[in-house]
C-alpha cells in the first residue's frame, strides 16, 4: 500500500493537500474540535485522483487535523445528522495577522466549515488499504464557483 502522508505548513503546502482531498467524503460524525488541545480532526474517505484511469477508481480512509485552532464555524448542514455525508471539494486559507488566518473547508451545496489558526499547521494520512469504487466523481458545469472549487459529486 501506498499510504500518502502530507503535512503542510504555508498556503503552497495547503493547496497540495486540497487537491489530494478533492472529493473526498466526510460523515459528519467523523468530524470534530478539541478545544482544550486546539486541535480540529475529521475522518474522511478520500478519492484518489493519481490512480484514476479509464475503469480503475480508488479511496482511501484518512485522517486529516489541524493544530493551533481557536475556534470552529459552520453552515449549510446539520451537524446533529451523525449519519450525513459531506463532499469535501477545497481546504483554502485567508490569511489574516501572519502568521494566522482562516482556514475554510467548502462542501458542495454551499456547506462549509471554518476555523480561525494561529498558523497553518495540518496532516493528512492515509489510515488504511484503499478499497475500489465504480465510478469517478462528477460535477456540472454551471456547479464552479468563482474559486474553481466544484460542486456535488
Amino acid at each position: 500500500m501506498d499510504a500518502l502522508k502530507l503535512l503542510a505548513l504555508d498556503e503552497e503546502d495547503l493547496a497540495i493537500l486540497s487537491a489530494h482531498l478533492q472529493d473526498a467524503l466526510v460523515k459528519v460524525a467523523d468530524i470534530g474540535f478539541l478545544p482544550k488541545t486546539q486541535r480540529f480532526v475529521l475522518v474522511l474517505d478520500r478519492f484518489d485522483w493519481d490512480k484514476a484511469c479509464a475503469d480503475t477508481y480508488v479511496r482511501h480512509r484518512a485522517g486529516l487535523h489541524f493544530e493551533r485552532v481557536r475556534n470552529v464555524r459552520s453552515r449549510g448542514f446539520d451537524r446533529q445528522d451523525a449519519e450525513g455525508i459531506l463532499n469535501l471539494l477545497a481546504v483554502t486559507f485567508a490569511p489574516g495577522e501572519a502568521p494566522s488566518g482562516t482556514v475554510t473547508l467548502a462542501f458542495s451545496g454551499g456547506a462549509d466549515i471554518c476555523f480561525e489558526v494561529e498558523c497553518i499547521e495540518a496532516r493528512l494520512s492515509d489510515l488504511g488499504p484503499s478499497w475500489g469504487c465504480k465510478r469517478a466523481p462528477e460535477h456540472a458545469p454551471e456547479a464552479v464557483s468563482a474559486t474553481g472549487a466544484s460542486g456535488s459529486a
